[in-house]
């Protein structure tokens, strides 16, 4: 087990490295350390690694982190495998709540994460409440939240049409793209998404107790309710924050959970951490060949990862007919 988390840990260095060094404009090691420790400060390369690539490579971590751990966390809640914040409609929902507030303020502001943290957490208890309502099985969760995603897919193009003024590119957020971040706009989501991660971790037992079923659950002393909502609470920070700055990456929260079950096992003591540094890894990899494959053009990180999503969840969806539970 060690040796497979100190593998992810190295794996993460070296996309960091790669994700700052690579590009249209490929820099060398040596170019790279003098400009980080300061050495280097009026050159273009310094230019370059300290405004570009720098706070794009922390928001690539960022974004990896939130999402897969949001992953882990909704599957486990929802007892769905399917489950993840780009399929059952959370990360439309803070969409829908991020061109709201920039419909209300004309630019990016300190209130679009809470905007987007406030859409994620609506919809998630949305999807959530049609599960109890419903037969709470694989299928109907997963069409609940196609359903409110369309529906608030809809929502966000129509604020756009009426508002062609609104400060950012509808193509891009939809797609879901790490272009043109700033560390400016990753401070709140960066302190945000650091500070759900660290409570998730610190629940992991309790979630491996709901893994067992609300009734033994329950015997063993734990409070159910308020523990699965303050997870839903969580995973809404994660992806909302995500969104806020990312746009709507997809399928992130889908396959890095699966892979990692495979690699770690269903301890959420392993699980979440070890997701959290695989998702990390996963959307620097899409980041840099989006950047480095189609050079001097720039493919958006979400392209990549639906195209792989995609048929993975078509796998998944194929392979595990009915309601199956995630740990079992």
């Amino acid at each position: 087990m060690r040796k497979k988390m100190f593998f992810l840990v190295l794996l993460l260095i070296l996309c960091i490295l790669a994700g700052v060094m690579l590009g249209s404009v490929p820099l060398s090691p040596v170019s790279v350390l003098k400009c980080l420790i300061g050495i280097d400060r009026d050159s273009t390369a310094s230019i370059l690694v300290n405004t570009v690539r720098l706070p794009r490579t922390v928001g690539c971590c960022l974004a990896g982190m939130g999402l897969a751990a949001a992953g882990v966390i909704l599957q486990s809640v929802m007892n769905n495998s399917l489950a993840s914040p780009n399929t059952i409609g959370v990360n439309s929902g803070a969409g829908f709540a991020v061109m709201l507030a920039l419909l209300a303020s004309g630019s990016y502001s300190s209130a679009v994460p809470a905007a987007a943290f406030m859409g994620a957490l609506v919809t998630t208890l949305v999807i959530f409440g049609l599960a109890y309502m419903a037969d709470s099985s694989r299928t109907t969760i997963i069409l609940a939240g196609i359903t409110v995603s369309s529906f608030l897919n809809a929502g966000i193009n129509t604020i756009k049409l009426l508002d062609t003024d609104i400060t950012v590119n509808l193509t891009t957020f939809m797609i879901g793209s790490l272009s043109g971040i700033t560390f400016d706009r990753l401070q709140f989501p960066a302190v945000a998404i650091t500070a759900a991660l660290l409570l998730s971790f610190a629940l992991a037992k309790s979630i491996n107790v709901l893994g067992l079923g609300d009734d033994i659950a329950r015997s063993l002393g734990l409070n159910v309710t308020a523990v699965r909502f303050i997870l839903l609470i969580l995973s809404s920070v994660l992806s909302g924050c995500v969104v806020s700055f990312a746009g709507l990456l997809g399928f992130v929260g889908l396959i890095v959970p699966h892979i990692c079950r495979r690699l770690f096992g269903n301890d959420a003591r392993y699980l979440l951490p070890c997701s959290a540094l695989l998702g990390a890894c996963f959307v620097l990899i899409c980041d840099i060949l989006g950047r480095v494959r189609f050079a001097p053009f720039e493919l958006p990180a979400g392209v990549l990862m639906s195209l792989v999503g995609c048929p993975f969840f078509l796998y998944l969806l194929f392979k595990k007919k009915g309601g199956r539970r995630v740990n079992a």
